[in-house]
């Protein structure tokens, strides 16, 4: 809810700017950073002297500050110049901003920590913006939220720091949408949004309600709605700004809240269940950065959403499903709802965009976070070139994937007996890969599709300058992007 919304270029130096908080670089080698130089020659060489004196070692994540006239002036540790690259700028960005926020200011000036590479100088936008978020908008007592409003990079103006900004702003919009409750992200509230960034970026939207989407064969989506009555919906955003090439279409679990239906959870953590649509959070956090950056290619996002409750009219284990593309769905757990109303997003996607390819996105199961913790993102697909470029992505973006293999044996758990296809695998087996296998039937056969498992990243993650505490991360947003070389 709250994160920094201004950013100023100056190819000046320290020297120049008004903001009384200053921020530059150590290397683990005890050598400074070209502001942090220019700061020692001027300060009677307050920094060498704290060097020589072995109180600074220059690794990531530690800082040093010193008081020189009516400047506050922070040494921060950039780690081995040797191993920095995007990721780590990225973190210390994160930390500059949280250094800020400490010490209660609503604007500061960094130097650009790029060590010499202007590519990382997306990573440095996107790590000031995603260090700087709170989500603290229902406190009313006691609040302390941060004042931190805006920064000044100093001694650069690559166009770069721009690019990450928006795209730090793309995933705090994730953020936001995850960490609001389910009583506040509704599918509506979804729809809303997407209309937002539609109308941002010049965007086709289309959103079908429970009675168009039930009319038009989308059985999945109608029968894990059937138990709310919350209105549920079916959102379309299309970006057509390329010439005559197939679309890239992004589909994202849309899940409100989710109880489990009749087969349902237990109470510990229910609570967590919030952020059962982040999968959805992904489409429109790459979708506002598109809104923002306006890449020229194709692109389409895919929303189902609704929660998942109990009552009279909820779906029941051992009803059968039709999916949009016709195949049947025997429901043997309720609670393995993710899958069932992905089932017509991607038969839509398949039938109607002829894309490029198909990335999915979805909170889908625990195996995943039994398997990865919260560390990585379970992946499966069917072609192995684009796995490849989004294993790339990955190390590029720092967050981490993991492929699981997708052999026809584990395919063959998902075959029912009375229907085409059931919503589990093998009983206590392979459950991440069971609930890709379900998924695989209903991409069509020549396209080239990856399955995200983000049931364990999502949320959930060891706290960092990046990652705060008790939060949805909007994982996957910055990977896409990068994916989609915006």
């Amino acid at each position: 809810m709250n994160h920094i919304t201004n950013i100023n270029l100056s190819n000046s130096d320290w020297n120049t700017t008004s903001e009384d908080l200053i921020v530059t670089g150590v290397y683990e080698e005890k050598t400074l950073s070209p502001q942090a130089k220019l700061i020692d020659s001027s300060t009677k060489h307050i920094f060498t002297k704290a060097i020589e004196s072995g109180d600074v070692n220059g690794k990531v994540g530690t800082s040093h500050t010193f008081y020189y006239d009516s400047k506050i002036l922070v040494l921060i540790g950039l780690g081995s110049k040797k191993n920095y690259d995007g990721n780590v700028a990225r973190i210390v960005s994160g930390n500059a901003s949280r250094l800020a926020i400490t010490k209660g200011k609503n604007s500061f000036a960094m130097e650009c920590l790029c060590s010499g590479n202007v590519k990382h100088c997306q990573s440095i936008g996107e790590g000031l913006v995603l260090g700087s978020y709170e989500f603290l908008g229902y406190k009313t007592k006691n609040q302390k939220s941060s004042k931190l409003k805006s920064v000044t990079i100093v001694g650069c103006d690559s166009d770069l720091i721009k690019k990450g900004f928006e795209i730090g702003k793309s995933v705090c919009l994730a953020r936001d949408l995850g960490n609001h409750p389910g009583n506040i992200s509704t599918p509506s509230k979804l729809a809303e949004v997407a209309k937002e960034i539609a109308t941002e970026g010049g965007m086709k939207l289309t959103v079908f309600d429970r009675k168009e989407f039930t009319e038009m064969g989308m059985g999945g989506l109608a029968g894990v709605s059937q138990g709310t009555d919350e209105p549920p919906k079916f959102i379309i955003m299309e970006y057509m700004g390329g010439e005559q090439e197939k679309p890239k279409v992004l589909v994202g679990k849309g899940l409100t809240f989710d109880a489990g239906g009749i087969s349902i959870k237990s109470a510990g953590k229910m609570d967590e269940m919030k952020y059962d649509m982040c999968g959805s959070t992904v489409v429109l956090g790459v979708f506002k950065a598109i809104a923002a950056l306006k890449p020229k290619m194709n692109i389409v996002g895919i929303i189902p959403s609704t929660e998942n409750l109990l009552g009279g009219k909820a779906y029941k284990p051992g009803d059968i499903l039709k999916a949009y593309n016709g195949k049947t769905i025997e429901i043997l757990n309720t609670d393995a709802e993710g899958r069932v109303i992905l089932s017509d997003a991607l038969s839509y996607a398949s039938k109607h965009y002829d894309p490029e390819y198909i990335l999915d996105f979805a909170t889908l199961t625990g195996a995943v976070l039994a398997a990865l913790g919260h560390i990585a993102t379970g992946i499966m697909g069917t072609d192995d070139n684009l796995i490849n470029e989004v294993k790339k992505s990955s190390k590029s973006t720092g967050e981490k994937v993991w492929e699981l293999p997708l052999w026809p044996e584990f395919c063959k758990q998902v075959e029912s007996n009375i229907a085409d296809v059931k919503n589990t695998g093998a009983a206590g087996q392979a459950g991440t890969i069971a609930g890709a296998a379900f998924l695989k039937e209903f991409v069509g056969n020549e396209i080239p599709w990856v399955h995200f498992d983000i049931a364990g990243t999502a949320w959930g993650v060891k706290p960092d300058s990046i990652n705060p505490k008790n939060s949805a991360t909007g994982w996957g947003v910055r990977l896409v992007l990068d994916l989609l070389e915006i």
